[in-house]
C-alpha cells in the first residue's frame, strides 16, 4: 500500500501552529477528521492515549503518531509541517519537525504495518526530510510525498 493512496491533500498541515505536544495532536486529529467518519476529538484521544505508552517522536525531528480507531473506516495517513519545532518527548530529546499521522481500524494490524514500514523508508532519506522541512505550501508537500512514493 503507498502512502499516495491513502495520503489526502486536505490531511496536510504546512505549518502547525500548535507549540505543544497536546495541540500538535489535536491539529493534526482536525486535519484527518475531514477524510473519515471520525470526530477530531476521538482521533486526538486515541494518539493521546498511545502517546501515553510512550512517546513517537522517534528522534531526528520526527514523529508517527498513529492509533486505532474503528471510525475512521480504512487506513488513514496525515501530515504535519512545524517550522519552529515542537517539544515532543522524543527519544533523542530534540524538537519535531516532521509529523506523518497514521490512522487505521481497530481490526487492521497488516495495513498497520505495511503503512508504517513505507513512512519509514522514506523517512530514512535525508533529501526527502530535508525537501519536506523546506517546503512551503501544502501543495508543494503534497508534491514531494507523491514523488518519492512512486520510487516504490
Amino acid at each position: 500500500m503507498k502512502i499516495s493512496e491513502i495520503l489526502d491533500k486536505s490531511a496536510i498541515i504546512a505549518d502547525l501552529a500548535a507549540d505543544n505536544k497536546t495541540g500538535v495532536l489535536q491539529e493534526l486529529a482536525e486535519a484527518v477528521a475531514g477524510s473519515t467518519q471520525a470526530d477530531g476529538k476521538a482521533i486526538a484521544a486515541v494518539l493521546r492515549e498511545r502517546e501515553s505508552l510512550g512517546s513517537t517522536g522517534i528522534g531526528g525531528g520526527i514523529a508517527i503518531p498513529h492509533g486505532k480507531l474503528d471510525a475512521v473506516g480504512s487506513v488513514t495517513v496525515g501530515f504535519g509541517l512545524s517550522k519552529k519545532g515542537i517539544e515532543y518527548d522524543s527519544l533523542d530529546d530534540k524538537p519535531v519537525h516532521i509529523f506523518f499521522l497514521l490512522l487505521t481500524p481497530e481490526n487492521s494490524t497488516g495495513g498497520h504495518l505495511k503503512v508504517l514500514a513505507q513512512i519509514s523508508k522514506l523517512l530514512k532519506m535525508d533529501d526527502f526530510k530535508d525537501r519536506l522541512r523546506q517546503a512551503g505550501s501544502v501543495d508543494e508537500i503534497y508534491d514531494i510525498i507523491m514523488a518519492q512514493d512512486e520510487d516504490f
